[in-house]
């Protein structure tokens, strides 16, 4: 539990992230759509092939939207002041990600990151960071993820009988989606390999609950777990393939919760 005494409203209402960038090359752009699946069923995939190889003379391969998660994630800290918990038992629950414009396949990024939500759960806390991604050289405005973080023991920080809840979300957050009580009109499935976070984790995120067995089991599951931006990747790509027929800059934003965890 993080001490009662230590968290500061305004210190954290007022906390500026740092600055960052993040450059990536065309081979980080590959090995991430290796990571969330493309081509892994069926190598000359025509839908997927170009997100791997340059095809029928083009001359960058083509970068999936959910590569966007990716440009901020050096930039997430979480040393607000007075907040303590353990990061074995840290959990993705939400991801947000608007497009503005699509990706080259390298680049320079350079994000702006701020608090969005800090939530005392009692048992737990719920923080809540948006980011957004600039192309450095210009200015312009690449996309904006907005990351929802469950920190398990890290709640009971309310100096109050009031749990402390703070947001800065604007008035149109999107709304949960509702399942639909009808039949898909349309079925994609897929499947992760056994090493499927082995080889995710080479995008950058080397959390070793995704890798380290008794990481793992201290955090309560009985094998390393699949990074949330993994599946996140495999849906959205399937989305892509059976929906977009094939072109990934349709894709203009992305919503998605992370309610159970999934092995590979």
């Amino acid at each position: 539990m993080a001490d009662t005494s230590e968290i500061d409203p305004d210190l954290v209402r007022s906390y500026k992230f740092p600055e960052t960038t993040f450059t990536y090359t065309e081979r980080d752009v590959v090995l991430y759509a290796l990571g969330v699946g493309a081509c892994a069923r069926d190598a000359v995939d025509a839908d997927e092939l170009k997100y791997v190889h340059h095809e029928d003379g083009q001359q960058f391969v083509q970068v999936l939207p959910t590569f966007a998660a990716l440009l901020s994630q050096g930039s997430i800290g979480f040393d607000l002041p007075g907040l303590q918990f353990n990061p074995r038992l840290l959990l993705h629950g939400q991801q947000y990600i608007e497009l503005h414009k699509p990706f080259p396949s390298s680049g320079c990024i350079y994000n702006k990151v701020s608090l969005a939500g800090l939530h005392d759960k009692g048992k737990a806390a719920i923080l809540e960071i948006e980011a957004k991604s600039y192309e450095k050289e210009s200015g312009e405005l690449f996309c904006m993820n907005r990351m929802t973080f469950f920190l398990r023991g890290a709640g009971g920080f309310s100096k109050s009988s009031q749990p402390y809840s703070y947001t800065n979300y604007s008035s149109n957050k999107v709304s949960a989606v509702e399942i639909p009580k009808s039949q898909p009109f349309m079925v994609f499935e897929d499947c992760t390999q056994p090493s499927q976070a082995l080889l995710y984790r080479l995008a950058g995120d080397y959390n070793p609950l995704h890798s380290d067995p008794m990481v793992a089991k201290i955090a309560g599951f009985s094998r390393p777990i699949l990074h949330g931006l993994c599946t996140l990747g495999f849906a959205v790509r399937a989305i892509i393939k059976c929906i977009c027929r094939g072109d990934p800059n349709l894709v203009k934003s992305i919503s998605a919760r992370f309610l159970l965890h999934v092995y590979p």
